[in-house]
């Protein structure tokens, strides 16, 4: 079914204010996969707050022109399933996940920072926690010299008790 011109142009209207407001893109094969396993993939992604999309390569080059993502334009052929997500690795994260359980979903590449990104790159972008979980460990890791000093502390007020305790 192909698009008149103003709904092309809201489809591109809409890819360019996706890309705006993403910092990353990744693009994926989806040529096999069941429609089942699609809409499985596509609630992981909302849940994600990731944006899944179809999208005609022709519009999808034009929607990113003149923006960070437009150094993955060489890479937009066939049929591909594009990932903007404003977190820097959620995207990249949904589609490798669900690429390890389907091997019909193949990555193709992506852009994060304005550069492209082949299929390995996504990858290793996927395995970056999440912002949530490296807060987390910063947390951990500033908490540990004060309750590590706190247990010795405790162990000496212990220590120095037990020994009042024997003298008296």
């Amino acid at each position: 079914m192909s698009l008149n011109r103003s709904e092309k142009e809201a489809v591109i209207k809409e890819v360019t204010g996706l890309a705006a407001k993403a910092q990353t893109l990744v693009m994926a094969e989806y040529r096999g996969v069941t429609v089942a396993d699609m809409t499985r993939l596509r609630t992981e992604a909302r849940g994600s707050g990731v944006v899944l999309s179809v999208l005609k390569n022709t519009l999808a080059r034009r929607a990113v022109a003149g923006s960070g993502f437009e150094v993955a334009a060489d890479q937009m052929t066939g049929p591909l399933i594009y990932g903007f997500s404003e977190d820097a690795v959620a995207a990249a994260k949904v589609v490798a996940d669900f690429a390890k359980t389907n091997d019909k979903l193949v990555i193709r590449g992506g852009v994060y920072g304005g550069k492209a990104l082949d299929a390995n790159a996504v990858k290793q972008l996927a395995s970056i926690p999440t912002k949530e979980v490296l807060l987390a460990q910063l947390c951990g890791l500033l908490k540990s010299p004060i309750s590590r000093t706190a247990v010795v502390l405790g162990a000496l007020a212990a220590k120095k008790g037990e020994g009042e305790a024997a003298a008296a």
